[in-house]
């Protein structure tokens, strides 16, 4: 095969989507948590051992998140994994019905004043986007 055998197509920047996938949007939103645990774990020079033994959660389930094995964990299991490990983090989903019901992550930072209906893995400042919306 030479590269004039092969077709070029432009991604959504998501792609599950771009594959048909049709639990594309569940499928994006557990890989961005994914990738931020990844991340806190490579910040913090955790292994997985050191991981499931400051969080109470298994060390295989580290292993299979960083070897994006994501079937067995729902999304809720994802968001407390990532809780555990970054308390100064909030996960907010939210859905719009306005892009067919596609979901909107974004992350929030601790700020330096919290409300008096504040816990601590709720966070109110900043927020940044983590996922990338079709359509948008």
């Amino acid at each position: 095969m030479c590269e004039s055998d092969l077709e070029v197509i432009e991604g959504s920047g998501n792609v599950f989507p771009d594959l048909d996938d049709p639990d594309a949007d569940l499928k994006q939103a557990k890989a961005i948590l994914a990738a931020r645990i990844v991340a806190v774990l490579d910040r913090r020079g955790l292994s997985v051992r050191k991981a499931g033994a400051l969080t109470r959660f298994a060390a295989a389930d580290f292993s299979r998140v960083r070897n994006a094995d994501l079937g067995r964990f729902t999304l809720d299991r994802l968001m407390r994994m990532l809780a555990a490990l970054d308390g100064d983090l909030r996960v907010t989903l939210r859905v719009d019905a306005g892009h067919g019901g596609e979901a909107v992550m974004t992350k929030q930072r601790r700020s330096a004043k919290c409300d008096a209906g504040c816990l601590p893995a709720r966070i109110a400042a900043n927020p940044a986007r983590l996922a990338h919306v079709r359509g948008r």
